[in-house]
């Protein structure tokens, strides 16, 4: 029999997971406690629910689900990042859209990775995000590198009044700009319009093309611009 010091067993990494889906939360759970170096401190079903409870179990990593009931993954790191400055996020999403990555590390997540993934792989992305990596899915990591080799361009004068700047816009184009603003993602503003996902997509690349914009933060900056009460 070999007999180990204290030395000699690993340290925990306390987990915590935030999933609405309860058949996953529940399978996220069993791989998380499936290792002997990770320990999972708690599950949530909200953003809500994360906000109150995770605070006091101070996990080093959380595992955090973009698509969540009411407010999304995305507004819940922002929010949990503040308050545990020292736990890493990873988000899992089955979406690799280009401004949700982005949103969610201007946020404070610290890797991304895209469902389904095997067990080992996520097992790998909890340890490599605590060593102070930054994991990611390769579907992604292409995301990340595609819109960095993207060209710049010089920005457009634009001499029209504030107003004029959304009376570009097709009143479904509005829509969509005020929603995106309001920090929903494509899919959700899909589902509260009552259109297709790629329609949102499409329209989305018109709203930038209009006002002259490559990003959602930029077209969102022109948005509360024109919509800002005049001084």
């Amino acid at each position: 029999m070999v007999e180990h010091s204290m030395s000699d067993i690993p340290p925990s990494i306390l987990v915590a997971i935030v999933e609405d889906d309860a058949e996953l939360r529940k399978n996220l759970h069993a791989i998380v406690s499936s290792a002997p170096d990770l320990a999972c401190v708690g599950t949530c079903a909200s953003a809500e629910e994360a906000w109150d409870s995770l605070p006091g179990k101070l996990p080093a990593v959380v595992l955090m689900d973009i698509n969540l009931p009411k407010a999304n993954g995305i507004a819940c790191v922002a929010r949990l990042s503040g308050v545990l400055p020292h736990t890493h996020f990873l988000m899992l999403t089955v979406y690799d859209d280009s401004e949700a990555i982005f949103d969610s590390l201007a946020a404070g997540a610290n890797g991304y990775l895209r469902k389904p993934m095997e067990p080992a792989e996520l097992l790998e992305a909890i340890r490599d995000v605590h060593r102070g990596g930054a994991p990611m899915s390769s579907s992604i990591a292409r995301r990340v590198i595609q819109a960095f080799r993207k060209p710049a361009e010089p920005p457009v004068p634009d001499n029209s009044s504030r107003v004029s700047v959304l009376e570009k816009l097709a009143p479904r184009e509005r829509e969509i700009l005020e929603l995106l603003a309001k920090g929903y993602l494509q899919k959700e503003i899909a589902e509260q319009l009552g259109i297709s996902f790629s329609t949102v997509r499409t329209l989305t690349g018109r709203i930038y093309e209009k006002l002259h914009v490559h990003s959602r933060g930029q077209a969102v900056a022109k948005y509360i611009g024109a919509t800002a009460p005049s001084p």
